[in-house]
């Protein structure tokens, strides 16, 4: 998909640059604020919704454009706009996903060239880098079955489907192949606005949420409505981040090993509503974006009540193979949250693995409280 991004979105890069502390420069020369409002109000005529064309390996991700970049651009100028790191620093001894192979780095001693005046360093890792730290799913990253295997034999995986009707055979047509559709270079750069909910101190009281607790639609509509955002609402293409305070969890060395055992995530409902609201990604300070009470992950405790039968990650599921929204894992959003930056600018640049299951990803959001 193109974007003709002419007039709408310089504009709103002038904007952004001049916005509450200064002017922007309009067509013909005068000078007019742009309210956060008039913002949003711009952007929904100049956004895109779904559904989306036939063959599309985008998702959600078809609603950025000159409308999400107006929202976004709108943060940058803000007097006191600061940037926030939302990942946290990877290391070997970081909390270590039971999903992916962990990771191992090597660093290489300090080396010269030769008849120069060089000294360079470097490292090499092995491991799964694209399943630890803070990290990004392609949308390739699940797919289902119409029927539940029993566990018996080999994994039919020639029956596995995909967002938008691919079968297996034209997404991983062998055990050893690459993504062939859905990988994370299809993922475009996500640069819009984003959206920060705080269930930590709107569900918790404070205090990191429960494992297995959920974030209902109904706690999103609370959310938005005590943060000041009903008017505002959550719009297509914004990236949604939502606080939990389970990265009170995350350690580096990781010694007490809790973070990656359970954890509080979405309940089903509220996947199915930020679908309706073409949200692009999906960001929490979590380790599976799905709810997992203590026992969950090892198959000792059931998914969390109103989980459909056989889909124990209900919320990748969704996300993944039906909305086509894309979800990053174990995000860094206490200072966010501590700011009170409800809403920012938010940059997100996965990784261009061909055929890539998913990424190690640096976001950043830009914004004042």
């Amino acid at each position: 998909m193109r974007w003709n991004i002419g007039a709408p979105l310089l504009a709103a890069f002038v904007f952004g640059a001049g916005l509450l502390g200064g002017c922007g420069q309009l067509p013909g020369g005068a000078a007019s604020p742009m309210s956060q409002r008039e913002a949003v109000e711009e952007s929904r005529r100049l956004t895109p919704a779904p559904p989306w064309p036939a063959g599309d390996q985008r998702g959600m991700a078809n609603a950025l454009g000159p409308g999400a970049w107006m929202r976004c651009a709108w943060h940058l100028g803000r007097p006191g706009a600061k940037s926030y790191e939302l990942s946290h620093v990877r290391s070997e001894t970081m909390p270590r996903s039971p999903f992916g192979v962990p990771l191992d780095y090597t660093f290489r001693p300090t080396a010269g060239l030769p008849f120069s005046l060089h000294a360079f360093n470097g490292e090499t890792v092995s491991g799964e880098p694209a399943a630890q730290g803070t990290q990004m799913d392609a949308i390739g990253h699940f797919g289902f079955l119409d029927a539940p295997w029993n566990g018996k034999g080999d994994f039919p995986a020639e029956k596995v489907k995909y967002y938008g009707g691919y079968t297996q055979s034209e997404v991983k047509p062998s055990p050893d192949s690459p993504l062939l559709k859905l990988g994370i270079e299809h993922v475009p750069p996500i640069v819009t606005s984003a959206v920060l909910l705080d269930a930590r101190r709107h569900l918790g009281g404070g205090a990191p949420l429960a494992d297995g607790q959920v974030v209902s639609a109904a706690d999103i509509e609370a959310m938005l409505q005590a943060q000041g955002l009903a008017w505002r609402g959550i719009l297509p293409g914004d990236a949604l981040y939502i606080y939990t305070g389970w990265e009170d969890h995350w350690a580096d060395p990781d010694k007490r090993g809790i973070y990656y055992t359970r954890g509080p995530g979405l309940s089903y409902d509220a996947v199915k509503y930020i679908e309706q609201k073409a949200v692009v990604l999906l960001a929490m300070d979590n380790p599976f974006t799905d709810p997992a009470a203590e026992g969950m992950i090892r198959g000792e405790a059931p998914p969390a009540e109103g989980t459909p039968q056989g889909l124990p990650f209900a919320i990748h599921h969704h996300n993944l193979t039906q909305a086509g929204i894309h979800q990053i894992q174990n995000a860094h959003l206490a200072e966010l949250a501590r700011d009170e930056v409800w809403t920012s600018c938010t940059m997100i640049l996965p990784l261009r693995v061909k055929g890539g299951s998913g990424s190690p990803v640096r976001p950043v959001a830009i914004g004042a409280g």
